[in-house]
């Protein structure tokens, strides 16, 4: 198991997430909530379809921060 960095951006009713570490894996969704569970469908999904064609599954190296200015 492993930690990836996902980044939820939205407000409102439109949210969408991105996994800096799998290019390409993305979700999108009305709320926060649940676009952290298509996210985290998407990242299970992503990393079970590079395995199935022999790609090598890239290691969780993102980081983030708050910086208070």
């Amino acid at each position: 198991m492993s930690d990836y960095l996902v980044i939820i951006e939205g407000s409102g009713e439109s949210y969408s997430a991105f996994v800096p570490d799998l290019p390409g894996c993305v979700a999108a969704g009305d709320s926060s909530e649940e676009v952290e569970q298509l996210i985290r469908d998407a990242i299970a999904l992503h990393i079970e379809s590079l395995r199935a064609h022999g790609e090598p599954v890239p290691r969780p190296q993102s980081a983030a921060r708050y910086i208070v200015v």
